[in-house]
């Protein structure tokens, strides 16, 4: 780590209008859109790019696995993603997996090595290792449940070992307990989501969802530490350090020796943003285009914005997710996007899709200083449309919440 801090004294300096471009143009926001409906080649592209898409059981709007590909790619069939995670053909292999990643994420297959070699320490679930430990026949019992009922919900795993036919009589645990067993077995790759009902995780067995040369494939830590930033700064083509770290959730000790390595391998170049208090490092193969046009709505959990002092390092934009927080002391709403336009976030729509009356509803819309709000609202009416129609609902209507709802109303209306 000495030739750590040596290499830090060398650096150019960029603008932030520079390391804004080229974030933007890392995640695919420089991109034209399809100009025919997206494929499976379209939908590899956005993967090969942002790496991830991160899971929430959150669907005020739509699950957030779907959104970060509607703002690249705009209206696409979301049977595109449920085939590639859920589905395997020959002709048409599995392309995605669930695994922990920055939380619960659909990661490419090929990137499980890395994801389970040690490089990433273990979640929340690591607790429940205690059960684990403690009840070593329940995990028996819940892998041999799963190998023979598999693809199986928690659910249907206690009510087989619960059952009058108990595979394990006598023993004492509770019912909770299978599913923290699942959810353990899951986190250390034991078992993984082999299809999903509704939003339900059907639990089977990972060798059974993932090709064997995948399985086989041993990566040792390092190694894993050092791929898993590589791509995470490709994700973001220029970022601070915690930046990288948070996007996979490493250690801070792995992840400067990962990012130490990088440098000296060629791979990073360590860059000084103006504005930014920390030391940065640009992916030497990310792209800085001269200009970003386009709209887009992002989700609170694209990568993109999830990490919040980055978005609001980058675009001066102090995000807050509210879902927690009472009714009474949310400033924007409960389930917020920001409103992306030609490579700035200049407003904020607070959306829930009301499927009974059949409309995206825009309880409150709000922009941001300074912005041309004739021309914000406009854009965002007719993203907002397309987003409707990509939910199979009929409108958009809009509250009265935001100093930008009277003005996005009429843009919706003309």
């Amino acid at each position: 780590m000495s030739g750590f801090t040596g290499i830090m004294r060398r650096v150019r300096t960029v603008s932030l209008d520079v390391a804004r471009r080229t974030a933007l143009a890392a995640q695919g926001f420089a991109d034209p859109r399809p100009a025919v409906a997206p494929d499976r080649r379209h939908l590899r592209r956005v993967l090969s790019r942002v790496r991830l898409l991160q899971l929430d059981s959150v669907n005020v709007v739509v699950r957030a696995h779907y959104a970060p590909l509607f703002a690249r790619l705009g209206a696409y069939d979301r049977e595109l993603v449920d085939e590639a995670a859920w589905s395997h053909s020959a002709r048409r292999p599995r392309l995605l997996v669930e695994t922990w990643a920055h939380e619960a994420s659909l990661v490419p297959i090929e990137d499980w090595p890395l994801l389970h070699s040690g490089a990433k320490p273990r979640g929340w679930w690591r607790h429940y290792g205690r059960i684990a430990e403690s009840e070593p026949a329940l995990v028996a019992d819940v892998l041999a449940v799963v190998k023979e009922l598999g693809p199986v919900g928690a659910g249907a795993v206690e009510r087989e070992l619960a059952g009058p036919t108990a595979r394990t009589p006598g023993s004492w645990w509770e019912r909770s307990d299978v599913k923290k067993v699942c959810e353990w077995l899951f986190g250390i790759g034991e078992l993984t989501t082999g299809a999903r009902r509704g939003f339900e995780r059907l639990y089977d067995l990972s060798e059974r969802v993932l090709p064997p040369e995948v399985l086989r494939r041993e990566v040792d830590a390092h190694t894993a530490a050092r791929d898993l930033v590589e791509r995470a700064a490709r994700a973001y083509g220029i970022a601070t350090e915690p930046d990288l770290r948070d996007y996979y959730r490493l250690s801070p000790a792995v992840t400067r020796q990962a990012v130490a390595d990088l440098v000296e391998d060629g791979a990073l170049e360590p860059v000084r943003v103006q504005t930014w208090r920390a030391p940065a490092y640009r992916h030497t193969a990310a792209s800085t285009p001269r200009r970003v046009h386009g709209r887009a709505l992002v989700c609170p959990f694209d990568p993109l914005v999830w990490e919040r002092s980055r978005t609001e390092r980058l675009f001066d934009f102090r995000y807050r997710i509210e879902i927690y927080v009472p009714e009474a002391k949310r400033v924007h709403g409960y389930y917020v996007f920001p409103f992306l336009l030609d490579g700035a976030l200049v407003a904020r729509v607070d959306l829930k899709a009301d499927r009974a009356a059949g409309v995206l509803r825009v309880p409150g819309a709000f922009a941001e200083p300074g912005v041309e709000r004739g021309r914000v609202a406009a854009e965002l009416a007719a993203e907002l449309g397309v987003m409707a129609d990509w939910l199979g609902l009929d409108g958009v209507a809009v509250g009265e919440r935001g100093d930008l709802a009277a003005d996005l109303a009429r843009a919706v209306d003309a």
